[in-house]
């Protein structure tokens, strides 16, 4: 069974891709994935300047959920070309950097410092929910504000494919990512951490995480990235790509995504609960479903419920 896709010109060996922020930190740590399986990389977010994040504790996980209020630590761009530049000397799988801003401004000015380092798409994040505290809602939120992000971006990176990082906490998912297609987005993400949410200590009757608050992932969220990429792939007519990122944990969750219309699937939490070689078990468990069901490619699972609910109506 063949689990080779291009997307946008770009051939990705598998549809596994390491999410933003998890392992994302050194050219070192994204060719252990790589050796480990994933399809593709995704840099952490990236800023345009050092950006210290959050105080610890900074993350709490159970069997069934993780709550991360890390609040996008990064070092700038000038540390970002050096990574960069090393992991493309050989540059095993496709690379997507991550890049964050806290005004539309700087979104335009962060990108265009990382298409210099000419990475294999851009991923705009717009929806982390744990920096509120520091830059008000994100801009996801929005859908004039998603818009703008989109457009800036757009404007300064050339043929280098734009993907918007979509929110799941928003109204209609939809229409945020109609409004960022009309804007030029060449393909979303979709999505990232739900919430945020708390957890109290019970003896201390605290907050756990310093920030009282943080992002949801994990297994729990997988039915709400379901949902979100196909509202997502349905408001775009299917016509944009997507990266599903949300509670995958197993082959079967990343074909489930595929189906609400997912083409690459994004793999973070499930690294520390099942290795980081989950890359390769992910696609074992995705190859072993459809031999048995007689899928040949793997880009004919994009999409399926759409089409099998068009078949029925």
């Amino acid at each position: 069974m063949n689990l080779k896709q291009e997307v946008l010109g770009v051939i990705f060996e598998n549809p596994t891709v390491l999410a933003s922020g998890i392992m994302g930190v050194t050219a070192s740590s994204w060719r252990f994935c790589a050796q480990n399986g994933a399809g593709a990389i995704t840099t952490k977010s990236l800023w345009i300047k050092e950006h210290l994040g959050n105080p610890n504790p900074t993350v709490i996980s159970t069997d069934h959920w993780t709550l991360n209020a890390v609040g996008l630590p990064d070092a700038g761009v000038e540390k970002a070309e050096q990574e960069i530049a090393d992991y493309l000397k050989d540059k095993p799988t496709p690379l997507i950097g991550n890049i964050v801003a806290g005004s539309i401004e700087d979104f335009g000015k962060t990108a265009e410092h990382i298409v210099k380092f000419k990475p294999d798409f851009l991923e705009v994040n717009i929806s982390c929910p744990n920096v509120e505290d520091e830059f008000g809602k994100p801009f996801a939120c929005s859908e004039p504000d998603a818009a703008a992000a989109t457009k800036c971006v757009k404007e300064v990176s050339g043929k280098i494919p734009v993907f918007i990082k979509l929110s799941p906490n928003v109204d209609n998912i939809g229409a945020i990512a109609s409004a960022c297609a009309e804007a030029g987005a060449d393909g979303f993400t979709a999505i990232n951490t739900v919430g945020p949410g708390m957890a109290i200590d019970l003896r201390s009757r605290m907050p756990i995480l310093a920030n009282k608050v943080g992002g949801l992932s994990g297994p729990a969220i997988k039915p709400i990235a379901v949902k979100c990429i196909a509202d997502v792939y349905a408001a775009t007519e299917g016509k944009l790509p997507i990266i599903g990122t949300g509670g995958v944990y197993t082959g079967e969750d990343a074909l489930e995504l595929m189906l609400a219309g997912a083409t690459l699937i994004g793999i973070g939490t499930a690294v520390g609960d099942r290795g980081i070689n989950v890359f390769q078990k992910v696609c074992d468990e995705m190859q072993y479903w459809c031999t048995n069901e007689g899928i040949e490619n793997i880009s004919d699972m994009i999409g399926g419920m759409h089409k099998e609910l068009a078949s029925r109506s």
